[in-house]
């Protein structure tokens, strides 16, 4: 909590509070949107909580446009009763284009260009389309790791209809982050792994979305083809135009189980081995018709262990950069609070947490800021999707990450 005492003559009077108003211990005085009536009804409040403070953690963007609105206010030499008497909903929409500014992704529109391309690849155009495609996930991999992480988490555990390209979005964009962050590869290969993890699966595409749907068992003509899409994925990346020898081998062997220290690969099978890891863990958490989707915790164990339950090394440098709770991720806190990780934390055990129910279960309206690394707040275990009970927009997360 980051208490910041407020002028009692800036408090807006008969207009909804821009901002959760709190008392100089923390004490909840009102809620965001409260309306204030009169002077007196202020005056109590401050007598109950000595002073008037926003937790600058809980009202971040709120508070911010507020005092810039103010500060033009006082430049221009506006009277303290304009003053007070100010509008949230200058606050608020300019909060809303301070977020704008920052030009989230269109993840649906990605999503569909990849499924478009993954599924239908074309030898006449597919070079530039995935190109394309590559460059703007790798670019955002790299500016704004967090947000894409949560985007394609969250979205992959909820996708069927187009699960195949959104998983490869999810596993290339692992790999990448993983091997740039923890492994220090240098650029040439962090991209060179991305292509190779984004079309693993180029060979069974449509298979995949389909199998995501179907309630019955696979016939053994699916099997058959399952068990040599790497090799066919190959051969089809190189009738489409692909003389990487790197990547095609990397796409060839991503099943391969082959253990043991990545310093002992070839940068091939090292690429091979990172993309099994991602594979397996975004695999886990994705849902099909028969089962849900399983833990994030029970995905994470899944990479961390090798075919021999040893640590494997891809696994553990994938545990490692994105944390025990990932973006994406629900958690439950010692609060009894509900909230989905935003952004991972200095340890990966303490990530930045948006609440979405309180206590007791209800929805908070506005997700609210949290530091899992202090004990009020630390995580005690993980939430199934099915059991969170509110839907927040992805938008609305994406912005607090």
């Amino acid at each position: 909590m980051n208490l910041v005492s407020l002028n009692i003559e800036t408090i807006p009077l008969g207009q909804p509070l821009p901002f959760v108003l709190r008392g100089g211990d923390g004490v909840l005085l009102a809620q965001k949107g409260y309306v204030i009536r009169n002077r007196a009804e202020l005056s109590s409040m401050v007598a109950r909580g000595r002073q008037l403070c926003v937790d600058t953690d809980e009202s971040g963007d709120s508070h911010r446009a507020y005092l810039a609105q103010l500060q033009r206010l006082l430049n221009a030499d506006t009277n303290l009763g304009e003053i007070a008497a100010m509008k949230m909903t200058a606050a608020e929409e300019s909060a809303r284009r301070a977020r704008e500014t920052r030009a989230l992704p269109d993840w649906p529109e990605l999503q569909l260009r990849a499924t478009q391309l993954l599924r239908t690849p074309s030898p006449a155009d597919f070079g530039a389309r995935f190109q394309a495609l590559h460059e703007e996930l790798a670019r955002h991999c790299e500016q704004t790791p967090d947000a894409t992480l949560l985007a394609l988490i969250y979205l992959s555990t909820q996708e069927t209809r187009m699960y195949s390209a959104t998983h490869a979005l999810l596993v290339s964009c692992v790999c990448m982050v993983v091997a740039r962050e923890m492994l220090r590869w240098p650029e040439a290969g962090v991209h060179q792994l991305g292509r190779a993890a984004l079309s693993m699966n180029i060979a069974m595409t449509e298979l995949q979305d389909q199998l995501t749907q179907q309630t019955h068992p696979l016939t053994a003509q699916q099997i058959a083809a399952v068990e040599s899409h790497a090799e066919r994925a190959e051969a089809l990346l190189r009738s489409l135009g692909v003389a990487d020898p790197v990547w095609l081998e990397a796409v060839r062997c991503h099943h391969h189980r082959q253990p043991g220290p990545l310093g002992k690969k070839t940068p091939a099978q090292q690429m091979a081995r990172l993309i099994q890891r991602a594979d397996i863990f975004g695999a886990r958490m994705a849902p099909r018709a028969t089962r849900s989707p399983m833990p994030v915790t029970a995905a994470m164990q899944a990479s961390y262990y090798d075919e021999d339950h040893q640590v494997d090394e891809a696994g553990a440098a994938l545990v490692k950069t994105l944390g025990v709770y990932p973006p994406g991720a629900f958690v439950r806190l010692a609060s009894q609070e509900v909230g989905v990780v935003v952004r991972r934390g200095a340890t990966a055990t303490t990530p930045r947490v948006a609440v979405v129910t309180n206590r007791e279960g209800m929805p908070t309206g506005e997700p609210i800021p949290r530091d899992t690394g202090m004990p009020p707040w630390k995580i005690t275990g993980v939430v199934a999707l099915k059991d969170v009970r509110v839907k927040l927009p992805l938008e609305r997360m994406l912005s607090l990450a």
